[in-house]
């Protein structure tokens, strides 16, 4: 079976005058001049998110993040954070938020609320697997949810995005971002328009794999960035369908997208490599033209929501497609 690595850097020179834009203005460590330092006033924001509404008139000093997605897409733009949940394998950009340096409050789906309100947040962030805790992290101090809808992937990323440019008064920056990733996921749908193939994206975990299709947590492959779907009516659901070989070389996708779960969650486990190192996966289209395409865990299932995540994804699919 034959690997695809999806690293090719083939949108340089359609996104290098929007960078060049965005580094004039000052980079997201840094911020630009006209950015608030935290505790600043602003002018009064009002957004919506998943689960209300909030407003906003200074901006946040001490800012607690229960989405990945969420502490992706800060740590981007610069943005300070006081507290984390514990968090495994997290890559080398982010692994500053593992150690001691910033404050632990519980876990993604179990938020230690005592120390949460002993610690006293202007701003608490939630999303995906921690939405569930909305209604008493609310009673603590102002909450937002930023969860994503996967029906309307890249509008729904657009406007999370977007409030939290707002909150942090980082308008500019987050709009010339995303601006650029319209140009971008345009430009990726064209092409799948273009080369007209299927995908199959599947999820492996403890030797199992599970399918998904349209509108599932990895939809944004066929919804908006237009690679059509090797097999029809896949689940939305989380978990996705549960397949076999079989089903894959029944589907003969011309790419197969691949994630590996257990290497995104540290568990010790059978490598996607190897589950799906066999002669049903080996006859497809995929695997005879090495287009089988390992996606990177962190990226794709812990956090896929974060702003340079987004922009990775959309690369990624595009590199599929050369």
């Amino acid at each position: 079976m034959r690997r695809t690595p999806a690293s090719r850097r083939w949108l340089t020179a359609l996104i290098a005058p929007v960078v060049l834009g965005l580094a004039a203005c000052g980079t997201s460590d840094a911020g630009s001049a006209d950015d608030k330092s935290a505790g600043a006033e602003i002018e009064t924001v009002s957004i919506t998110h998943a689960q209300g509404s909030q407003t906003f008139d200074r901006v946040p000093s001490k800012v607690l993040v229960f989405d990945s997605g969420a502490l992706v897409t800060l740590n981007d733009l610069g943005v300070e954070i006081a507290g984390v949940p514990e968090l495994n394998s997290l890559p080398e950009n982010l692994s500053k938020f593992g150690t001691d340096q910033y404050e632990k409050v519980g876990t993604l789906k179990e938020p230690d609320f005592e120390k949460v309100n002993a610690l006293a947040p202007d701003l608490i962030i939630i999303g995906g697997r921690s939405a569930t805790a909305y209604d008493e992290l609310s009673k603590i101090a102002p909450t937002i949810d930023v969860t994503v809808d996967n029906g309307d992937f890249l509008a729904s990323f657009r406007d999370r995005t977007e409030s939290l440019g707002k909150i942090f008064d980082k308008q500019d920056e987050v709009a010339q971002r995303l601006d650029a990733l319209d140009v971008q996921s345009e430009t990726v749908a064209a092409l799948a328009a273009e080369r007209d193939e299927t995908g199959l994206i599947v999820l492996t975990t403890g030797g199992k794999i599970s399918a998904y299709g349209p509108g599932s947590r990895f939809g944004i492959i066929h919804d908006p960035l237009g690679v059509q779907p090797a097999s029809a009516n896949l689940s939305v659901e989380t978990h996705g369908d549960s397949i076999s070989s079989e089903f894959i070389a029944e589907s003969n996708p011309d790419i197969l997208y691949v994630v590996d779960r257990d290497a995104a969650i540290g568990e010790e486990g059978k490598a996607a490599g190897s589950v799906l190192d066999n002669d049903l996966v080996d006859r497809t289209s995929a695997a005879k033209n090495g287009r089988i395409v390992f996606l990177d865990p962190f990226t794709w299932y812990i956090a896929p929501t974060g702003l340079s995540s987004v922009e990775a994804m959309v690369q990624t699919v595009g590199d599929s497609l050369q």
